[in-house]
């Protein structure tokens, strides 16, 4: 690209983002319109952990703003409405969980059990690691919260004094991991219940591993649903008063 083209472009993208009326628009086509060609992509391509639309289309993005020289606070207040609608998305996944209530009172104390192991192991293992690692203080609060949805591990690691942004980016990469060891760990372990599956996928990988689990079965989104709410308000409770308790 020489420098005329190089212009050009740079003055489209300055008309574009020029004032907010402007930029809003151009903030939900660039997010809307990345998700869904990433969704293809996942699709004609076998549905890899690695391309998952989330991924790709976060790739595509960045690469928009850089080349566009675009502000990404000015971005994300263009895209704010689909970053509210995160909450309202996570609520909505009681649907499902109620269409197989019966199916989940008749799994007992296993579920309370598996929660509280699963949960606690996943904010055992950050802390290892981090400490192994040396990390910075902020780092290492940004990083406990790695197992629970977005939303959550940015209010917890704020309240611990970590960064909201590392969070968020320390959430995507547990949730890519996830999707990516779950079915070899399956077959591993010969773990073939579809529930077992998806609540493991829920505790683990949160919404990407509930993502996961409704390419199992409905079944198995259902229980990824418990488990990704259920671990979120259990570390959302607790890790603020552990951490203090102990000092982090």
């Amino acid at each position: 690209m020489d420098a005329a083209e190089q212009a050009a472009l740079n003055a489209l993208w300055a008309w574009l983002w020029a004032d907010q009326a402007t930029a809003i628009p151009s903030a939900l086509l660039l997010t809307l319109g990345s998700y869904a060609l990433a969704l293809r992509l996942y699709h004609l391509t076998g549905r890899p952990a690695l391309l998952h639309p989330a991924i790709s289309a976060m790739a595509v993005i960045m690469m928009v703003l850089i080349v566009g020289h675009v502000d990404y606070a000015r971005y994300f207040d263009g895209a704010a409405f689909i970053h509210f609608l995160l909450g309202p998305a996570t609520v909505s996944l009681a649907v499902p969980l109620y269409r197989n209530l019966g199916h989940i009172r008749r799994m007992g104390w296993a579920l309370p059990a598996a929660l509280i192991l699963g949960a606690s192991l996943a904010v055992a293992s950050a802390w290892m690691l981090g400490t192994w690692l040396g990390l910075s203080p902020v780092s290492l609060h940004s990083l406990l919260p790695k197992s629970v949805t977005t939303p959550i591990a940015m209010g917890v690691a704020a309240s611990l004094g970590g960064s909201p942004s590392l969070a968020a980016g320390l959430v995507l990469v547990t949730g890519v991991l996830g999707c990516l060891f779950a079915p070899l760990t399956y077959r591993l372990m010969k773990i073939r219940d579809p529930a077992v599956q998806g609540f493991a996928l829920g505790v683990a990988a949160h919404g990407f591993g509930t993502a996961k689990a409704f390419e199992i079965s409905p079944l198995a989104g259902a229980f990824a649903s418990l488990g990704l709410g259920l671990t979120g308000l259990l570390t959302a409770m607790a890790l603020p008063w552990l951490a203090r308790w102990i000092g982090l």
